[in-house]
């Protein structure tokens, strides 16, 4: 069994103040793996010292020596890029091909892009034109408290780490204790890629006992939490006594608009694949699919044939199938909201409870889909975070915006439709940080995020950099020049 109970802080590997061992579980067979240790508010107040002695210094490089860092951090990364895909695989039951096709890959596509961001920056200038001794001065907020979830574990601490440390801040991460293994291999990569001592600092833990005292502390300037909403919540309430920024990318409960126009067999089929995708873990996930009624029996017809197609295995093994749930919290969860739709009276198109033929162990679920679902049921409004789709019919156009808008997430939202004119009117009624039109892929860059309780900022590209920064004016610059 591997043994890393120790924390990376101030540039060397630290064992905890107070030993807390926690196992973490494999979940493809519900077998203990590894071996961590839980942090403390001892631990993070080592951290975050660290942290705060080592801003100054870093705050005050060139631009020019952060890029060079984190090009390092590139390399560094594509070399290790198969060992931190079966750290992820074995934490969390990525398949190794979604593993390291996506899961891993997300890791190096995110520090690529925000070197091209940093490059592109423009960290001062002037007001405008007219005012050329208004000097706009984009500054590092300080230490930063990261805090990142188990179901896209690189993506998100790529997204927050590099374009934090790449503008001047220095950095407390605190991965999730589900699945800590990837950033345990990822702070390895920070430590070969060669940044300063305490720039970057890692503290195991959960949100009682690190993550609120991350959040609580008076030394850490701004507090950036990926995660469920209530814990965001959570988080805010924390981080409000000491009003340190804090922004958050929380749940979703995103729709799919399908409408009749649209080629409803590859709408139907890609927003399954998208569902399903990660076994369903992800707070984008195109869960409730909205279908013009004239086509709707045919789009059931389509979900159903589709799904009955989707396999389930072992994440070890190669191939295009889904692996299991990440725990047995979240195998219980989805199980419980599944029976909670069939009591509401959905309509089971294909998978259901249990797990699925051939698997007794491990958390494994059956790809579920539901019609005749109406926005007040429980599977329409609670974020499942599981392989499971609820299909709602409408009406009309108008009707499809107000069931869409209707839930108190506003992540992402997908339209589906051959009218030009329909998708550029649809997606500026929807509500949501994200529009998605007929399968187009997000641009490098684009910003991520949310509105109402989905979340506060944006993370990619120039916006994630923007979020790690105060904003300085300053006037009378002499000169007015550079």
């Amino acid at each position: 069994m591997l043994r890393r109970t120790d924390f990376y802080i101030d540039g060397k590997w630290t064992a905890p103040a107070t030993p807390r061992e926690l196992e973490v579980i494999n979940p493809a067979d519900e077998q203990p793996y590894a071996v961590i240790s839980l942090g403390s508010e001892a631990d993070v107040d080592k951290a975050v010292a660290a942290a705060r002695r080592a801003f100054p210094a870093w705050s005050a490089t060139s631009l020019e020596e952060r890029i060079a860092l984190v090009e390092r951090l590139l390399d560094v990364y594509k070399a290790r890029a198969n060992d931190m895909a079966k750290a992820i695989s074995e934490e969390m039951g990525a398949p190794m091909k979604l593993a390291i096709e996506e899961q891993s890959a997300a890791g190096s596509y995110h520090i690529k892009n925000f070197i091209g961001a940093l490059k592109a920056f423009q960290f001062e200038h002037a007001l405008d034109e007219r005012n050329p001794q208004e000097r706009i001065l984009h500054e590092p907020i300080g230490v930063c408290g990261l805090i990142t979830p188990w179901n896209w574990p690189m993506n998100q601490v790529t997204l927050k780490v590099v374009p934090a440390v790449g503008v001047g801040c220095t950095v407390v991460l605190k991965p999730s204790e589900i699945a800590p293994m990837s950033s345990i291999v990822f702070a390895e990569m920070m430590d070969e890629a060669g940044f300063p001592a305490g720039v970057f600092n890692m503290v195991n833990g959960d949100g009682p006992g690190v993550g609120e005292a991350m959040s609580r502390h008076p030394d850490i300037d701004m507090m950036s939490f990926t995660g469920s909403t209530r814990a965001g919540v959570a988080v805010t309430k924390a981080s409000a006594d000491t009003v340190k920024r804090v922004t958050l990318e929380l749940g979703g409960k995103s729709p799919n608009l399908v409408f009749a126009d649209a080629d409803v067999e590859d709408a139907v089929v890609r927003g399954l694949d998208h569902c399903f995708e990660n076994t369903g873990q992800s707070c984008n996930a195109p869960t409730r699919m909205l279908i013009e009624r004239p086509v709707y029996d045919r789009a059931v017809e389509i979900a159903e044939r589709h799904t009955k197609t989707v396999k389930v295995g072992n994440p070890a093994e190669d191939g295009g199938h889904i692996g299991p749930l990440v725990s047995e919290t979240q195998f219980n969860k989805v199980q419980g909201l599944i029976e909670i739709a069939i009591k509401e009276g959905a309509r089971l198109v294909a998978g259901g409870p249990g797990r699925p033929e051939g698997f007794n162990r491990g958390y494994y679920v059956r790809p579920t889909v539901f019609a005749d679902v109406n926005n007040d049921m429980t599977i329409a409004r609670e974020e499942v975070f599981g392989p499971v789709l609820a299909m709602i019919p409408f009406e009309t156009e108008e009707e499809a915006i107000a069931i869409a808008n209707d839930t108190p997430y506003g992540l992402s939202s997908y339209v589906q439709t051959g009218d030009a004119e329909r998708a550029r009117r649809v997606s500026r009624q929807l509500r949501a940080g994200m529009v998605q039109v007929n399968g187009a892929s997000r641009a490098p860059g684009s910003p991520f995020g949310g509105y109402k309780q989905s979340g506060l900022g944006r993370e990619g590209g120039k916006y994630g950099l923007e979020d790690f920064l105060e904003v300085k004016a300053v006037s009378g610059w002499p000169n007015g020049g550079a």
